[in-house]
């Protein structure tokens, strides 16, 4: 499967969701207990540059993914997306690359299918906190539902090098997003009355 049309469609939603966040919004907390949003869009800026450097060959370590003081979070999302889309689109050779990220050496196709999560679960995250819908594309989300446990299964969450917590069992009618959002350790009930 070629993941960049889905990875788009989360950029999209996720780019949305933070154009359409106040300055008065910015110092609200997130489910991300160590951001707040105007950090949290700084963080989705520094996953998207980490994914435009991982097609341009370059080191994605050496990205910075904790930007908590950028003058333009919305824009500079913006911006990130679009270079890296293209620079995923130039070539598409580079979905079976083998490229080093923080979860190892993997495929072009693992990368995105990484960078996708991060992007759905932080637009989630994004979402909740600032009151907007909090449900992206619902056959983006069940692609990305039905691989990322494949890499990121239950059993390994009490691993010192895991930054996610473990699985939170979804309420009965909780959304997509939602769902992917507790599989990646979100405890939903707390921000609902955000949503």
């Amino acid at each position: 499967m070629d993941p960049r049309p889905l990875y788009r469609s989360a950029l999209d939603w996720t780019a949305g969701l933070a154009a359409a966040v106040t300055e008065e919004q910015m110092s609200l907390p997130t489910p991300c207990s160590e951001f707040d949003v105007r950090a949290l869009i700084g963080h989705l800026v520094g996953t998207v540059r980490r994914g435009h450097a991982a097609a341009s060959g370059r080191d994605v370590m050496a990205v910075n993914v904790d930007l908590h003081d950028l003058a333009d979070p919305a824009g500079d999302l913006a911006a990130a997306a679009a270079a890296s889309l293209a620079a995923w689109d130039a070539d598409d050779s580079l979905l079976d690359a083998m490229i080093t990220v923080p979860w190892g050496t993997v495929p072009g196709r693992g990368v995105l299918f990484g960078y996708l999560n991060e992007t759905l679960v932080h637009g989630w995250d994004l979402a909740v906190s600032t009151g907007q819908s909090a449900e992206a594309d619902p056959a983006v989300v069940g692609v990305v539902a039905g691989v990322f446990p494949q890499f990121l299964p239950a059993d390994i969450r009490d691993a010192d090098d895991v930054p996610f917590g473990r699985v939170v069992e979804p309420r009965p009618d909780a959304g997509p997003t939602e769902r992917l959002a507790n599989w990646s350790g979100r405890d939903s009930a707390e921000w609902l009355t955000h949503a």
